[in-house]
């Protein structure tokens, strides 16, 4: 593995493990919707502030498919970044059973289905996460993006939670449903959380590409 390789890995393993581990934990030290929402959205931010420079700030299997699916990746990068992903998933729901087990319940942090169906369920990440990545191609992948830092994608991560939280658990991403639900062993409609995901990310993706990017960055793409 090459050393740039390597840190941009390092980089997408921190923020992914962030956003687990202190979204996942206002849910357990029971934060209500606000708190969580802001958990979650913070958390983006301030890792997309930190490391997009460095590995791109997917911290998302779904926004690494869409990014893929685009041709802004490599495919064998990007199932380097999905393991990584996934693994840094399960390290930060393991690093929460250090909170105390007087706050914790059966649900840990796992995204839940609530008033709805499966196929409701699945419906709605695929909204939720379709404002995610068109937020995340709009503010940080077009190089006309506002100068933002990562803050306008952990607000519509807010926005989402505050809409999508009560309902599906508005996870938008397989890592953050994969790593609580491994760790915990709760399975529940568990594939709403990978269908409803992927499919938004992709379908923002390919619309933003062609639609919203004008032809010198879509020639650039098929130029590398």
């Amino acid at each position: 593995m090459n050393t740039q390789l390597a840190r941009r890995l390092t980089a997408e393993f921190i923020g992914t493990f962030a956003l687990i581990f202190i979204g996942a934990g206002a849910i357990i030290t029971g934060a209500g919707l606000i708190g969580v929402a802001l958990a979650h959205g913070l958390a983006i931010a301030i890792m997309i502030t930190a490391f997009g420079r460095v590995s791109g700030g997917h911290f998302n299997p779904a926004v690494t498919i869409g990014v893929w699916a685009t041709r802004r990746i490599a495919s064998l990068d990007a199932a380097a970044y999905i393991v990584v992903q996934l693994l840094a998933g399960i390290a930060g729901a393991l690093a929460l059973l250090m909170f105390p087990e007087t706050l914790r319940d059966v649900a840990n942090g796992v995204p839940a289905l609530s008033g709805v169906d499966f196929m409701q369920g699945v419906a709605i990440e695929i909204v939720l996460t379709f404002f995610l990545v068109i937020a995340i191609f709009g503010t940080a992948v077009d190089r006309h993006a506002p100068q933002v830092g990562g803050f306008a994608i952990g607000l519509t991560i807010t926005m989402d939670i505050f809409a999508g939280g009560r309902l599906t658990g508005a996870a938008m991403n397989p890592a953050r449903a994969f790593g609580p639900a491994l760790v915990n062993g709760a399975w529940d409609d568990h594939l709403v959380w990978w269908i409803g995901p992927i499919i938004g990310a992709v379908l923002a993706a390919l619309l933003y590409h062609y639609v919203f990017f004008d032809d010198e960055q879509r020639a650039e793409v098929l130029a590398s």
